[in-house]
């Protein structure tokens, strides 16, 4: 993985450029900061911002991760379709090669997901 633990080096996007917000409501990212940013203890590298659709949170939902169900306990009120959210890298891949991936804002990935996907493919799904 992509990581430096310089805050500033650590966040640039896939372009080489700082890294933009993904979304504020709801507040998304590992870090609840808004941002696609990772760290060591993001296990799930949760690096690209993607734009939900229905087709998306369908196929997150079989695959193990219900992003649609509201989680009151955790703070957590559901997504809906044209929501924003800090998705694991390796889920978009899936959902790429299910043909199911949701377009997202390449300003707004991480760097380190160049090390899972073409950038040429990126701007494919590109907003």
């Amino acid at each position: 993985m992509s990581f430096h633990p310089d805050p500033e080096i650590n966040r640039l996007n896939v372009l080489g450029e700082p890294l933009a917000s993904c979304c504020f409501d709801p507040i998304t990212g590992y870090y609840r900061d808004g941002f696609c940013h990772t760290g060591y203890e993001d296990m799930g590298l949760h690096t690209v911002c993607a734009q939900m659709t229905d087709d998306f949170l369908d196929f997150s939902k079989r695959t193990g991760n219900d992003l649609s169900t509201p989680r009151p306990e955790l703070h957590f009120t559901g997504l809906k379709a044209g929501d924003f959210w800090c998705i694991c890298v390796t889920r978009w891949v899936d959902a790429y090669q299910q043909h199911a991936a949701p377009l997202i804002k390449i300003q707004s990935c991480h760097q380190s997901v160049l090390q899972f996907v073409d950038l040429n493919i990126l701007l494919e799904y590109a907003l």
